[in-house]
């Protein structure tokens, strides 16, 4: 029965997938600075088709521009949008083993507004792109990227939706939630023993009191980073959160 509910989701994956244009994936690096710091983004689009499109600005894991990353925001190109996965720790820092990765996102939790600031120029870069609806931006942030999201929503930025894959949510000002535009999408492991179901909901305590559009979705025997599953419950989870962040995007851009 797993099996079978596996290859449904797939199947509905690739559905969405499919309804875009049918053309080739074109990527490239972009170089950018934020300050004095020089950074480098991935940008990835579909270019079967010359008209605006709404824009994903997609916010890496804790191992930075990781071949996920690039292989997500393939992904998300192949549904329509434009993507531009930003660079928040820097264009030499590739963290490879857990440590160095921990050592980065720690510098960015403890440094808020230079994480806002990253993730700030990244958008401009998104938003100035003459392929973007500027009106049609979202966010989808993985790991240490959820926080980001939820960072940069709190900011008042003019997005119309921001999704939190697995995320962490600590630090945040409690009234921090009123500036959100748009709306949340969390999905999240009910198992993560790295941001527990208590973190989740002192989130969405703030997103309720602030009246913001939110969901959650919990995925049962399923711990911290399944886009990288391990085991079957982990897999549905990943194809399961592809699922729901592709209607999302679908419904918040108006699609």
């Amino acid at each position: 029965m797993k099996h079978t509910a596996f290859v449904l989701i797939s199947s509905i994956v690739a559905s969405f997938c499919a309804s875009a244009a049918q053309a080739e994936v074109k990527t490239q690096w972009i170089d950018y600075k934020e300050g004095d710091t020089a950074l480098q983004g991935y940008l990835a689009y579909d270019d079967g088709s010359s008209a605006k499109r709404p824009g994903v600005l997609l916010l890496h894991r804790r191992d930075g521009m990781s071949d996920l990353t690039l292989e997500n925001a393939k992904m998300y190109a192949q549904q329509g949008y434009v993507v531009f996965a930003p660079d928040i720790f820097g264009k030499d820092v590739r963290p490879k083993t857990v440590p160095e990765q921990q050592a980065q996102t720690a510098m960015f939790t403890a440094n808020r507004p230079l994480m806002r600031a990253r993730t700030q120029a990244g958008f401009e870069v998104l938003r100035s792109n003459p392929m973007v609806d500027a009106t049609k931006i979202a966010t989808v942030g993985y790991c240490f990227g959820g926080e980001v999201g939820i960072e940069f929503a709190e900011t008042h930025a003019p997005i119309v939706g921001s999704v939190a894959i697995h995320g962490s949510f600590r630090g945040y000002p409690p009234e921090g939630a009123k500036n959100i535009n748009g709306r949340v999408l969390i999905l999240h492991g009910a198992d993560d023993p790295v941001a527990p179901i208590s973190e989740v909901m002192t989130l969405v305590e703030q997103l309720r009191s602030a009246k913001v559009n939110w969901e959650l979705n919990l995925y049962s025997g399923t711990a911290h980073g399944f886009s990288t599953p391990k085991g079957p419950d982990e897999e549905r989870a990943n194809a399961e959160s592809k699922v729901a962040t592709a209607r999302f995007f679908k419904q918040v851009f108006g699609l």
